[in-house]
């Protein structure tokens, strides 16, 4: 059931909030996909009976009324420590409040019911977790969910709950939407609330949600942001070429082609988007690096290896070449700007190729293979660089496995990426996967 759905039943009287959620919490509890890290059941339960509270005395609990929800696990829930998916912090103090997107999404009627499975400190593209295990992705157990909000992707995919938040620096909601067969959006940098989201870069974290149709998606993206927005289709639409036309998959290739086709799209290029990747890995490893290093003099070998040695590296960059960095995204948020003069949306790939295998986690860019979780991102890492709200849409027909496109637009341009994913959903080329195993 969609999560629109579940919530008008609550708020009818058709079904109770409470019976929603132990329903959640026995799918959560069975998790085939290592995509769980706490079932808060006792809590669940709790805002469960409150909700059913407010409907029994006729009154209105919210649009999210019943709805069960996960957050990755770098959300503070109050009580627990706040991991962010690092055997580091499994004995953190417990967090005192509710990260504010958990207030919000309490204030309407939603029950939060688990915390999700991500990459160590959000550091990756895979969900490969040294302590809390790789997430599987549940179109093929085998292939891996991406990352690093791969468990927040699966447990929406897998149909476990309708709805998750994760977090997405360089690609880390767009990239396992994509390969998981679900909506997800990474929005306008800082246009969605980061209090009490544990922090990797703050020039480029944000937070976003997960959900199977994009009615659903919007209606918890207009919950967390507090507002809803007006109508607003857009009129010029654009495939971005170059850089995002190379390296794909004959899969997704021919995905991207039929929906270009579709729309009538003609191709427009961002220059130097090559360098922006670079910039961004730099911008990245530095303000993680700084950012880690007292942990990393107290405790560097609870660190995951492949996160710390990186994290060091980043740490000791030179600050000239950092400014540097800083000055080529000037430049190129610039050049992204001369193209929404004249563009109101640009569609890209999210990722190049299907998810690739958990046995063999590589993919094939410039004719060499290389390691999935530091390159899935190589589409979704440029756009983030600079910003700009991306929305992440499942393609249908388009192979044996999940691909997925970005639509992405200007700063603020939320509306117009939404319109284009409900059009594309409603003429069949869009929409989530089924459910494995219907």
């Amino acid at each position: 059931m969609t999560l629109a759905t579940i919530a008008a039943d609550v708020r009818a009287g058709r079904r109770s909030a409470v019976a929603v959620a132990r329903e959640a919490i026995e799918a959560l509890r069975a998790d085939p996909y290592v995509a769980v890290t706490h079932v808060l059941e006792a809590r669940a339960l709790a805002e469960a009976e409150a909700v059913d509270a407010i409907v029994a005395g006729g009154g209105d609990p919210g649009p999210l009324a019943g709805v069960p929800y996960g957050v990755k696990d770098l959300f503070d829930v109050a009580g627990l420590p706040t991991t962010a998916g690092a055997r580091a912090r499994i004995d953190a103090p417990p967090a005192a409040t509710d990260a504010e997107a958990i207030r919000r999404l309490r204030a309407a009627g939603a029950v939060l019911v688990a915390t999700l499975n991500m990459d160590e400190f959000a550091y990756g593209f895979a969900t490969i977790n040294a302590h809390f295990g790789t997430t599987r992705n549940p179109h093929d157990p085998a292939r891996l969910a991406g990352g690093s909000s791969g468990g927040s992707a699966a447990v929406v995919a897998g149909g476990l709950l309708p709805l998750a938040l994760g977090s997405d620096t360089n690609g880390s909601i767009r990239i396992p939407a994509a390969l998981c067969g679900v909506y997800g959006l990474k929005p306008t940098h800082a246009a969605l609330p980061l209090d009490g989201v544990y922090p990797f870069v703050d020039s480029f974290d944000d937070i976003g949600p997960f959900a199977a149709d994009i009615a659903g998606l919007r209606l918890a993206t207009e919950v967390l942001r507090g507002e809803a927005w007006a109508e607003e289709a857009p009129a010029r639409i654009a495939m971005l070429g170059g850089w995002f036309a190379e390296n794909l998959s004959p899969d997704m290739a021919a995905a991207r082609d039929r929906i270009a086709a579709h729309l009538g799209a003609g191709t427009v290029e961002l220059p130097s988007v090559d360098i922006a990747r670079s910039a961004a890995f730099l911008m990245t490893a530095h303000e993680g690096g700084q950012f880690h290093t007292p942990g990393l003099a107290d405790h560097a070998l609870l660190y995951d290896p492949a996160t710390r040695d990186r994290l060091i590296a980043g740490a000791t960059l030179a600050p000239e070449i950092v400014e540097r960095a800083h000055r080529f995204r000037r430049w190129f948020a610039a050049q992204a700007d001369r193209l929404f003069s004249r563009w109101d949306v640009l569609i890209a790939p999210a990722t190049p190729c299907a998810a690739p295998p958990i046995a063999d986690p590589m993919i094939v860019l410039g004719g060499q293979r290389v390691p999935a979780r530091a390159h899935l991102g190589i589409y979704t890492q440029p756009l983030s660089f600079i910003g700009l709200p991306s929305l992440a849409v499942p393609l249908r027909a388009c192979g044996p496995l999940p691909l997925g496109l970005q639509l992405v637009g200007p700063p603020g341009g939320e509306a117009r990426l939404f319109a284009l994913a409900a059009r594309l959903e409603a003429e069949g080329f869009a929409g989530g996967w089924p459910r494995p195993g219907l």
